[in-house]
């Protein structure tokens, strides 16, 4: 069981559980998912470069992510319904716990000029989204073998029902929003 996992079960529902006032311990949010996209606009025309993503997410995520296809036809990009232009993963249980440890801990700090996550981005149902522009912040990822620098939307998922309960929960992970 990772470090984050163990410390939200034993010392941080309590805290929340004060915090949000809360008489019942199962009604505390807590992360359902996570969920991290790579649009790979360039497959249209090289399929290496959707490898190496797919590639590369493999290494930061510990899974093999899914690839996703075009829906429609566009023709100004050149797209055909059904080629494939992203990957994404979704992670949950302990490996969700181990991704969210990483990000918070190495990850996010090594992003070039970051001054904190938008605190803004929740939606209304509790969810928590952000950008990361460069995979290179995983420590993961091996410098030497990176084609291009290519960025990556993380989707947090919670049980909270309203931004707020989301946000008390993300502060209590000690996630780096702006003051």
């Amino acid at each position: 069981m990772s470090n984050l996992k163990e410390t939200y079960k034993k010392e941080l529902i309590p805290v929340l559980q004060e915090k949000l006032g809360m008489k019942n311990v199962m009604a505390v949010p807590k992360l359902t998912k996570v969920v991290i996209n790579m649009g790979v606009g360039e497959a249209a025309n090289d399929k290496k470069h959707l490898e190496s993503a797919v590639q590369n997410l493999t290494v930061i995520a510990g899974q093999k992510p899914v690839i996703t296809k075009a829906r429609k036809s566009v023709a100004s990009f050149k797209i055909r319904e059904g080629w494939p232009l992203g990957c994404k993963v979704t992670l949950r249980g302990d490996k969700m716990y181990e991704f969210m440890e990483r990000l918070i801990n190495i990850a996010i700090p090594r992003e070039r000029d970051f001054r904190g996550l938008n605190p803004k981005s929740f939606d209304g149902q509790g969810n928590y989204n952000f950008g990361i522009k460069e995979q290179i912040i995983f420590p993961e990822i091996n410098y030497d073998n990176i084609d291009n620098i290519r960025g990556m939307d993380i989707c947090i998922n919670t049980s909270a029902t309203n931004k707020e309960d989301a946000k008390a929960l993300l502060e209590v992970l000690e996630f780096p929003f702006k003051k």
